[in-house]
């Protein structure tokens, strides 16, 4: 897995990222994200969005089974 990095330093291109955030009570999730509209946005389930304020990000990866 790869290490996770400042938000800061993630790309604002609308490419989609994995992210780390909390909701209003304090619970910590990561999910796949994207910057647009000048806000991050996770999906919460199929049909609904979320902006959300990430605090770390790392490249999402359809492979998690790095090279172990």
């Amino acid at each position: 897995m790869t290490d996770r990095k400042p938000i800061a330093s993630a790309p604002t291109d609308g490419s989609k990222v994995t992210v780390m955030w909390a909701d209003s009570d304090g619970v910590v999730s990561e999910s796949v994200g994207q910057y647009r509209d000048g806000a991050w946005w996770v999906y919460t389930d199929s049909d609904t969005q979320k902006k959300v304020q990430p605090t770390s990000w790392r490249p999402a990866s359809s492979d998690e089974d790095d090279d172990q």
